[in-house]
């Protein structure tokens, strides 16, 4: 069952996205380390979950074998709950992410959530080389969901069995940055938690979909969504901006199809972009996607987006190069919260 039990803004809970962010000049080393201490602080500061997303092929990102990091940082800490935001599920076999969580499950009892994704997370060659064929894809998403169900239920005729994994009750999470996951979600009685903090356009039509199709199941009984957020928070709206320089570039260089690392704020970012990719930059950092400022504007636009989503629960990622501004972003949220 899904668990809200946190301090609340304005009666909802705030969750983390984490993505293990390797800074210029750092390594995977630091940044899971870097995890762990944000966690332990979310933990204290009264957030809900703290969750982390798989990627691939990417030199910014540490936090690809996803299932090891969340077993990383559910060591490390001891009430909030960790889960996946999330694993991309056609690129494992349903048995292998059974026992992945299973195993998580019966270490961490009643702290692993499972979120699921039906994209790469990746290019094309780096799927093939992580299933070794192109025919999973997408597509094939709803049959691999069942599959995976289906190793949590006791079945003592089944010739493939999940230990552990069986028996376990592990919220499953869709996510999904368009109307597939959403339908998906409601026709199964799932939570949903849609990516607005990068395909905004598609948000309202998503979630008219998964409040008009949700079926109540044995897991939900009404809908429960969980949207996606960037913010930037700082003690001023000057330095959160400043920040924010950061996220910029890598935006950049993912829309260029270049891979680094996460790059420290610049004073002049305008000099790194052509006109047509300020207009992009300007969609991505702009609200409901994403929220920069200090409290008092990350509050207004906060309240702004939940009243016009009336989403249950937000998840918020904060791309921000310094680890002491980004647990200070994450504290200001917090402050919100109390």
């Amino acid at each position: 069952m899904i668990s809200t039990s946190s301090k609340k803004f304005e009666g909802i809970p705030l969750s983390i996205l984490d993505l293990a962010m390797i800074n210029e000049g750092s390594d995977a080393t630091q940044s899971f380390k870097n995890s762990v201490d944000l966690a332990r602080h979310a933990e204290r500061w009264g957030f809900n979950r703290f969750w982390l997303a798989e990627h691939h092929n990417m030199q910014g990102v540490a936090s690809s074998a996803t299932s090891v990091i969340i077993g990383h940082v559910a060591g490390a800490t001891k009430t909030i709950r960790v889960g996946s935001g999330g694993v991309m599920l056609p690129n494992h076999a349903p048995l292998v992410i059974a026992e992945q969580f299973g195993t998580l499950e019966a270490m961490y009892p009643g702290r692993i959530d499972l979120g699921l994704g039906r994209a790469p997370g990746s290019d094309q060659a780096t799927a093939y080389a992580l299933r070794r064929t192109l025919h999973s894809s997408g597509e094939e998403f709803p049959e691999q969901l069942a599959e995976l169900r289906g190793y949590f239920e006791y079945n003592l005729q089944a010739r493939v069995r999940a230990v552990p994994g069986e028996g376990q009750d592990i919220p499953i999470w869709l996510l999904g940055s368009s109307g597939f996951s959403a339908q998906l979600a409601a026709q199964q009685g799932l939570p949903f938690s849609f990516a607005s903090h990068f395909a905004p356009g598609y948000l309202m039509q998503a979630l008219q979909l998964y409040h008009q199709q949700f079926r109540p199941s044995k897991d939900l009984s009404a809908p429960y969504v969980m949207l996606g957020v960037n913010v930037i928070a700082a003690d001023t709206n000057e330095k959160a901006h400043w920040l924010a320089t950061s996220y910029q570039q890598q935006f950049l260089n993912i829309r260029r199809g270049v891979t680094t690392k996460f790059k420290p704020p610049v004073d002049d970012p305008d000099t790194f972009f052509s006109e047509y990719e300020r207009i992009a930059i300007g969609e991505l950092m702009s609200w409901p996607s994403t929220i920069i400022g200090d409290r008092e504007t990350v509050q207004r636009k906060l309240e702004s987006f939940l009243q016009s989503t009336k989403a249950n629960e937000l998840i918020i990622s904060s791309g921000i190069y310094s680890h002491e501004d980004r647990l200070r972003s994450y504290e200001i949220l917090a402050e919100l919260m109390e």
